[in-house]
């Protein structure tokens, strides 16, 4: 099928609609600013309260009579626009295709382009999805969920997210099976102390480098790599002042030190050198080594002929610990004038978007024996029985098979992004650019205007649904939902569906995925609508499959082999709410697995609510990514900025901040990712590695976004 790169299939009818735009366009943001002029959010409520002349007052009361009069004066030419661009809404396509190549310094530096799609490796892949519910609604609409300044939020929005995904990455792998335990300092000093190494992530086209803007502001190791913080009896560096430990692992206590000994010999106290490695065998030191190895070759204490299996007994490396690092280069475009979330020039976002590794980097580490490094898109040979723990962090509760955890920070090396309500067509452009700094495949602009198809009402707002990928998009379709009610029916609600292209089997078979992005009738109380929504969902997924799966006429081709079928989207019902037990118990539960949920009417203990309460966006509580990730994990701050089911004794429209009433569950989780392992080849098998919810759009949204990686293992063993 061919994508769509253009809005109309003639120059022509771009050149009418573009004139027709431009005038509606004077007409269309004149009223919305009046419209916001009018609804002001609490932040610009709290502002107005402090000012004592009452300025910003002032300024309201003499540009909205000047709005008005100017609306007025604009509104002939609006109609005239009106009656050209309406008509040509019968011939728009559903969706518009867009592919940035990477400029040179971006491809010489890893920071984007496109993930490989080369020869599909044995033992499969690993793949992260991610779904964000945006509200880049006009201005003035966009205030009645308490957010303001669509475009400059589209801009932000678009920046966090690529610095998250594209930010340092550690992975840390503990070779004992036994000895697990690392502590939360310790892991901090593995990030700052070690010099950063190139990217886990291995695919043919996409190289990462070592040095970034982290790497200029790299500081000396403060604690030992080896030992816990505090330990008083570490054989590398004893405490200060003991030059000759009488503990040291190497002689028997009471022995000369200053001659023999390789960790504290007299030679190197004081010295650049390392006291374990001769000099000009720095890349197989065991204790600074500048990227992970299989084996240490130079121990002091296994001395020479000794396996190099790492031992439970060895003090200089008793677990094996291997690090790995990764560094995106600097955007040279981020030089501008315009201030970055990683410049510390959000108000009130704080350093959301820094390149320095932090314990959100510190992704996980396995136990095991002879575990190496593994490229992040290919499944390692690690026991699945290992142990996974991250500083801070109940990652694993119960018998759960995958690590869960709320971050402030997006996931690195995503490979998918489904976003939801990117109304503002100028919102739009300046997201969609964003991300093309990132991900080389972007479809926006997906939906339907006036009458066209579905649409039995005028829809003046698309689908707000955008997808962006680094794999290569084969094919897509819009469907639009025909049963919108009251406000709803004002944009064009509906599902997009996408095939991806992932990799090519030893046959020569393409391996591909299938994506379905979606964002259903949120009016409450109308549960029939969205089960309707929810059939149709189905039903169109597999006719996409289906017609995407057709080899074309006279050609005879290998079938595809379909790695993963993953649902993303606003599902706007929760798995709580006595409300919504009609959506809860639909068919799509059936034929697609929900990572959070338990059952119908109960989620996991650790799934997090992700609709967040409008009126506490501004509170400096969470008025960050780190602030906002603190509180949602703690019990009463999840009560006080999440929107819970509705109570009887309370009114839904109400706030709910400082409410007595007991809650149930976690708060609405509205935001799902749903994966099916129906159509994959016999011996391939599904598996979450990690999901996330995500808080860095804090301050941006009164959505959580919400992360899964996904592994693909094929059964087969790597030759």
């Amino acid at each position: 099928m061919v994508l769509h790169t253009t809005p109309y299939s003639s120059a022509c009818l771009h050149f009418l609609d573009g004139l027709s735009w431009s005038l509606v366009f004077p007409c269309y943001w004149l009223l919305d600013q009046l419209l916001a002029s009018c609804v002001a959010t609490s932040l610009e409520k709290r502002q107005r309260s402090q000012d004592p002349c009452s300025f910003l007052t002032l300024c309201v009361l003499i540009t909205a009579p000047l709005y008005l009069l100017l609306f007025l004066a604009s509104l002939p030419f609006a109609l005239l626009g009106f009656f050209i661009w309406a008509p040509l809404q019968a011939v728009r396509q559903p969706y518009l295709y867009t592919y940035h190549r990477p400029d040179k310094h971006q491809a010489e530096q890893g920071q984007a382009g496109p993930a490989g799609v080369g020869e599909w490796r044995p033992q499969g892949r690993s793949f992260c999805f991610c779904s964000a519910n945006v509200c880049l609604l006009p201005d003035s609409l966009a205030r009645f969920n308490n957010l303001s300044d669509t475009h400059r939020r589209a801009r932000e929005v678009g920046k966090r997210i690529r610095n998250g995904a594209s930010r340092p990455q550690i992975k840390i792998y503990i070779d004992s099976p036994t000895n697990t335990s690392i502590s939360a300092v310790s892991f901090s000093s593995l990030a700052t102390g070690f010099r950063r190494t190139s990217s886990l992530d291995q695919r043919p086209d996409q190289t990462y480098t070592t040095n970034g803007p982290a790497d200029t502001e790299t500081e000396p190791p403060t604690e030992c790599p080896i030992h816990p913080s505090g330990a008083p009896d570490c054989p590398v560096h004893p405490s200060t002042g003991d030059q000759g430990s009488s503990d040291c692992p190497l002689h028997p206590e009471g022995e000369d030190t200053a001659a023999d000994c390789p960790l504290h010999s007299a030679e190197t106290n004081g010295s650049s050198d390392c006291p374990v490695h001769a000099p000009g065998e720095g890349p197989d030191c065991p204790l600074h080594t500048t990227g992970p190895q299989s084996g240490h070759h130079d121990c002091p204490m296994h001395g020479e002929g000794t396996p190099t299996k790492p031992s439970s007994d060895c003090p200089v490396h008793t677990s094996g610990v291997q690090i790995s690092i990764s560094a995106p280069e600097p955007d040279p475009q981020e030089e501008e004038a315009e201030t970055g979330n990683h410049r510390g020039g959000e108000p009130a976002g704080g350093d959301t978007g820094s390149m320095t590794a932090s314990r959100e980097s510190l992704t996980r580490y396995h136990g095991g024996d002879g575990v190496g490094i593994s490229s992040n898109n290919t499944l390692s040979h690690v026991p699945r029985t290992s142990v996974s723990k991250r500083p801070g962090r109940k990652r694993r509760h119960g018998d759960e098979t995958f690590d869960h955890e709320i971050s402030a920070f997006f996931p690195a090396n995503l490979d998918f992004l489904a976003l939801q309500e990117v109304f503002d067509h100028g919102s739009t452009t300046k997201l969609r650019r964003q991300l093309h700094r990132y991900f080389p495949y972007v479809l926006s602009d997906v939906g339907r205007y006036g009458w066209k198809g579905c649409c039995s009402r005028f829809k003046f707002l698309n689908s707000g649904l955008m997808l962006a990928s680094r794999y290569p998009i084969l094919d897509a379709r819009f469907e639009c939902y025909p049963n919108g009610r009251a406000e709803d029916a004002l944009a064009a609600k509906g599902a997009l569906f996408v095939k991806v292209h992932v990799g090519t089997s030893h046959q020569e078979q393409r391996v591909v995925g299938y994506l379905t992005s979606t964002h259903l009738h949120a009016i409450e109380g109308d549960a029939s609508v969205r089960c309707e929504q929810l059939d149709l969902l189905l039903q169109w997924g597999a006719e996409f499959r289906q017609a995407s799966s057709q080899p074309p006429e006279g050609e005879k081709v290998l079938e595809d082999l379909v790695a993963f079928d993953v649902v993303l989207g606003d599902l706007n019902f929760d798995n709580c709410s006595s409300e919504d037990k009609l959506e809860q118990q639909h068919a799509l539960f059936t034929q697609y697995k929900d990572p959070c949920r338990l059952g119908p009417g109960e989620d996991k203990p650790w799934a997090l609510g992700t609709l967040l309460d409008p009126s506490g966006l501004y509170d400096d509580e969470v008025s960050s990514p780190e602030s906002l990730q603190k509180v949602m994990e703690n019990e009463e701050g999840r009560k006080e900025y999440l929107v819970f089911p509705p109570s009887k004794s309370q009114c839904p429209a109400s706030s709910q901040k400082g409410r007595k009433i007991p809650l149930k569950g976690n708060g609405r989780r509205i935001d799902y990712m749903l994966y099916s392992d129906e159509g994959l080849q016999p011996d391939w098998k599904l598996d979450i590695e990690e999901f996330s919810f995500v808080t860095q759009l804090a301050g941006l949204t009164d959505h959580l976004s919400v992360a899964m990686r996904l592994a693909v293992s094929t059964g087969e063993e790597e030759p």
